[in-house]
C-alpha cells in the first residue's frame, strides 16, 4: 500500500465512490486479467493507430494501479519473453511494437491493453516454474487482444468507467441493492477485475486456445498453460486455507466463467501430445532474488499485523479477520464486516475530514453523514470518528469512518461496514493504530525468491524448512514449485524457496 497524495490517488467526488479497497467475499488479492476496449476491428488484424492511442492513454493508469513498473534484469527478461510470444499473434511484425511491463505488485495478475501493452505482476511471475508458463500467461492476454474480445464487450466495459476508478470496495453482500451498494458494485471494482468479469466462457477458452497456439509457434511446451492454471488454483486454495476462508475459488484470471477443473482439462486437451521447450533453469535463474509477497515500501502483513516501515505506522486486525495488501490500500476482511485504510484530502480539521469521507461514500443519491462525531486520542495520535446507519433495502448496516492525524498535514482513515449494531467489531483495529520507531521500521526485511538445488538426501519436507514462514511451510513450498499430490523433489534439480533478505 502506497498512500502518498502525490502518487495519483483517486480523489473523492459526488458521482462515484473513489475510496480504495474493502475487499468482497472472494479474495481480492487474486484478481483477474483484463483488457481495455480498442477499436472494433477484425480478430487477428494488426494493431491499429486507434488501438495504439487507447493503449498509450491508459498505460500510466495501469502502472500506477499495480504498484509501479519494475526495472532491471528481471523486468528485461519478462519483457523479452512477452515480446516474443506477442509477436506470434500477428498483431505486429517487430518485438518493439509491444510494451511489456513487470509490475511491482503482490497480487496475482496479468492483463493486456489493445495497442501492444502487456502486463504481469511479479507475484504471478514468482508462482511460475518455467519460461513456457510465463509465455502462456502473456500469450493468453495477447489472445484476448488479438481476438478483439474487449471490443465485443465495449458497452459493458464503458459502464465500468475506466477513467480513475479505484480498487474494489464495500461488499455487495452487506450493502444489497441500496444506492450505496449499486454505486459500489458498478463503479468501484478494481480496474482490471471489473473488465474481466465481462468476458464470456467462450472468450476465456478462446484466449487459452490462442495462447497455446502461440506457445506452439514459439517452440514452447504447450502444456505450460495447463500447469500454470493448476498452480493458480492451488495458490488460491492455499490462500483461503491460511486466511480461514471456506469459500475458496480460483482467481478470476484462471476461471472467470469456466470452472477450474474443466479449464485445466481443456488446456491439456488442446496441448495434446505436442512438446517443446520449457527453459526451466533459465527462468528460475532469471527470477532469483525477486521480491515475494509484500514490498516493504508498500507495507507488509505479518500474521494479523500490518506494518508500514516507510509511513512509520502499524495496526492489528481483529482475531478471525484476514488482511489483503494491494499497492495502494490494505483491507481487513471477515464474516463480521469489511474495513480498509486509505486517505483523503486533509485541511487540518479532523471533523471536516470525517464528514468529507462520508459525503464521498454517499455520493449524490444518498446524503451520508455520521450520526455524531467524537474526538479521541489513540496511542498519542489525535483521532475522530463517526458512524452512519444505512438501509440497504432489506436490512440496515453501519458505516464507520475512523480518522487519525499523523501531523505535517497528513491524515489516514479506516472506513468500515458492519451489520447494524455491530460497529464495535473493529474497535480493537482502530485502537491498535500506532506510530513505529525507526528501529522497528528498519527491522522489516522483505521476502525474496531464492533458487536452490536439491541434494541427494533432500525431500520436500527438508527443503520446506527453509521457507521464511512460521506456518504451512510444506504446503507453501509445494504450491510455489508446482509439486502436486505426493510429488517429491528431484536431486540436482533447481527449486524455489522464500527467504528473508534485503
Amino acid at each position: 500500500m502506497e498512500m502518498h497524495q502525490e502518487m495519483g490517488m483517486p480523489q473523492f467526488n459526488t458521482r462515484k465512490i473513489k475510496a480504495l479497497a474493502i475487499a468482497g467475499v472472494a479474495s481480492i488479492a487474486l484478481s483477474a486479467c483484463a483488457t481495455i476496449p480498442g477499436a472494433n476491428v477484425a480478430p487477428g488484424s494488426p494493431i491499429t493507430a486507434e488501438e495504439a492511442q487507447v493503449g498509450a492513454q491508459y498505460h500510466e493508469q495501469f502502472v500506477a494501479e499495480f504498484g509501479g513498473e519494475m526495472t532491471g534484469p528481471q523486468a528485461r527478461y519478462v519483457q523479452q519473453v512477452g515480446q516474443n510470444i506477442a509477436l506470434q499473434s500477428g498483431l505486429a511484425t517487430s518485438p518493439g511494437a509491444f510494451d511489456v511491463t513487470l509490475l511491482n505488485s503482490s497480487v496475482n495478475n496479468a492483463f493486456a491493453v489493445p495497442g501492444g501493452y502487456v502486463y504481469a505482476t511479479r507475484q504471478l511471475v514468482n508462482l511460475m516454474n518455467n519460461e513456457a508458463e510465463l509465455a502462456a500467461v502473456l500469450g493468453h492476454e495477447v489472445g484476448h487482444v488479438a481476438a478483439r474480445h474487449s471490443a465485443r464487450r465495449q458497452a459493458a466495459a464503458q459502464r465500468n468507467q475506466l477513467g480513475g476508478v479505484g480498487i474494489a470496495i464495500l461488499s455487495q453482500l452487506l450493502l444489497g441493492n441500496s444506492q450505496l451498494g449499486n454505486t459500489v458494485s458498478q463503479g468501484a471494482m478494481q480496474l482490471s477485475q471489473s473488465l474481466t468479469l465481462s468476458y464470456s466462457r467462450n472468450q476465456e477458452l478462446e484466449a487459452d486456445a490462442l495462447g497455446i497456439q502461440y506457445l506452439n509457434s514459439a517452440g514452447y511446451d504447450p502444456r505450460a498453460m495447463a500447469t500454470l492454471l493448476q498452480s493458480l488454483a492451488a495458490q488460491n486454495q492455499l490462500d483461503a486455507q491460511l486466511q480461514g476462508r471456506d469459500n475458496a475459488t480460483i482467481p478470476e484470471w484462471a476461471s472467470t466463467h469456466p470452472d477450474p477443473a474443466s479449464r485445466v482439462q481443456n488446456a491439456v486437451q488442446l496441448a495434446g501430445n505436442a512438446t517443446g521447450a520449457t527453459s526451466r533453469n533459465t527462468f528460475l535463474n532469471s527470477i532469483d532474488g525477486m521480491i515475494y509477497g509484500d514490498d516493504p515500501e508498500q507495507g507488509v502483513i505479518e500474521g494479523r499485523q500490518f506494518i508500514h516501515p516507510i509511513l512509520r505506522f502499524s495496526f492489528t486486525a481483529p482475531q478471525g479477520f484476514y488482511m489483503v495488501n494491494s499497492p495502494r490500500a490494505v483491507s481487513i476482511n471477515g464474516d463480521g464486516g469489511r474495513s480498509q485504510l486509505t486517505l483523503a484530502q486533509y485541511d487540518g480539521n479532523l471533523e471536516n475530514y470525517v464528514r468529507s469521507v462520508f459525503r464521498a461514500l454517499g455520493g449524490e443519491q444518498q446524503q451520508l453523514a455520521p450520526q455524531s462525531l467524537e474526538r479521541t486520542t489513540v496511542n498519542g495520535l489525535p483521532a475522530a470518528y463517526g458512524t452512519a446507519r444505512v438501509n440497504n433495502g432489506q436490512s440496515q448496516v453501519d458505516v464507520t469512518v475512523f480518522a487519525y492525524d499523523f501531523g505535517n498535514g497528513q491524515a489516514y482513515h479506516f472506513q468500515s461496514i458492519t451489520p447494524a449494531g455491530q460497529a464495535g467489531t473493529f474497535n480493537s483495529l482502530y485502537n491498535s493504530m500506532e506510530r513505529i520507531s525507526a528501529a522497528e521500521a528498519g527491522s522489516v526485511v522483505p521476502r525474496r525468491i531464492d533458487i536452490v538445488t536439491a541434494q541427494p538426501n533432500d525431500t520436500v519436507a527438508r527443503m520446506a524448512r527453509f521457507m521464511a514462514y512460521d506456518d504451512a511451510q510444506v504446503a507453501r513450498f509445494r504450491v510455489l514449485n508446482g509439486l502436486f499430490g505426493d510429488a517429491e523433489v528431484v536431486p540436482g534439480q533447481q527449486y524455489k524457496i522464500v527467504v528473508r533478505s534485503n
